[in-house]
């Protein structure tokens, strides 16, 4: 069963994918505290679990989410993969209000959370590999349910994850930039490596509110950021129902490749792009594509992969 995650203004699926119903609603408790609420969807032939990162209304700020908890009830409910939205501000000049990214990095400069499942005194600490962070394929699906839609997205990155909930100082996203971040916001982590932990495949599908501090003209406008919000939603959740309808196996075309990947993962053996070692060193921001581009539909493998 797949699993979305809905970032800051998602608050529920219902009445926003179509033909989407919402068969129960799980209230769970687990050993990190809750409870969790999660949706659990049916479209066509597929299931869905939705759960809201900040509660209803949106009234948990990222420094405050249970993440662990959050995590743990997927896991329970036996999801097999997670795509997590989130709100962040554009730091690289092809993030601009409105656009989308895939990330397949992030840095983590949050601090006080719960990072781990294993860290009680009476279990011995677990020191997964987090090479990778997000899922290839996963990231390929929706990179390709984005084609679908028409919607150009950034397949690449690297977020930067701050405590929040004030938003930056100019002088932080400097050295963010220094530091290679493409975006920044303040919920990547825990949340991904929770999930690595418990082996769930997660990927990140990022929309750009607003330029981070300092790279726009002014202070940051919250009024802004809602009409950048408003309108960048709408387009997130028609990349979901895309993801959504190609796991249900329809509209898939076989076969077609891009012309080339980018060249982030052009320089990743093959078997690290899939999490089975370590590749080379991270290439720096000046080595990556800058700009945007129209993710072809990826090989039949990914999706293969997507659906397992």
């Amino acid at each position: 069963m797949l699993a979305i995650i809905g970032g800051s203004g998602l608050g529920s699926l219902r009445g926003e994918i179509r033909g989407l119903e919402v068969e129960t609603i799980e209230t769970i408790r687990t050993p990190y505290g809750g409870p969790a609420q999660v949706d659990i969807c049916r479209k066509d032939a597929s299931r869905i679990a939705f759960l809201p990162r900040h509660a209803a209304g949106d009234r948990v700020p990222a420094h405050k989410v249970n993440y662990r908890a959050n995590i743990w009830a997927l896991h329970s409910l036996g999801v097999s993969r997670i795509i997590a939205t989130n709100t962040v501000g554009g730091i690289s000049d092809d993030l601009p209000p409105g656009a989308m990214a895939l990330p397949e990095q992030l840095i983590d400069y949050s601090w006080g959370r719960e990072t781990s499942f294993f860290d009680s005194e009476d279990q011995p600490p677990r020191h997964i590999d987090f090479t990778w962070p997000y899922d290839l394929s996963l990231r390929e699906a929706l990179a390709g349910a984005a084609a679908r839609v028409d919607k150009n997205i950034k397949f690449g990155g690297v977020y930067g994850v701050l405590q929040g909930p004030r938003l930056e100082t100019a002088a932080e996203i400097q050295r963010l930039r220094r530091d290679g971040c493409h975006m920044v916001g303040m919920t990547g982590m825990p949340e991904a490596v929770l999930a690595r932990e418990l082996e769930i495949p997660y990927a990140c599908l990022a929309l750009s509110v607003n330029w981070a501090a300092g790279l726009g003209e002014g202070p940051i406008n919250m009024k802004d950021i809602k009409r950048v919000h408003g309108f960048g939603t709408v387009e997130l959740i028609g990349i979901l129902e895309a993801c959504i309808e190609i796991q249900d196996g329809r509209n898939v075309s076989r076969g077609s490749k891009p012309a080339s990947f980018p060249p982030i993962l052009e320089s990743i053996p093959e078997e690290a792009r899939h999490g089975e070692r370590s590749g080379p060193e991270f290439p720096s921001p000046d080595d990556q594509d800058s700009g945007t581009r129209r993710c072809a539909d990826r090989d039949s493998a990914a999706w293969d992969r997507f659906g397992q």
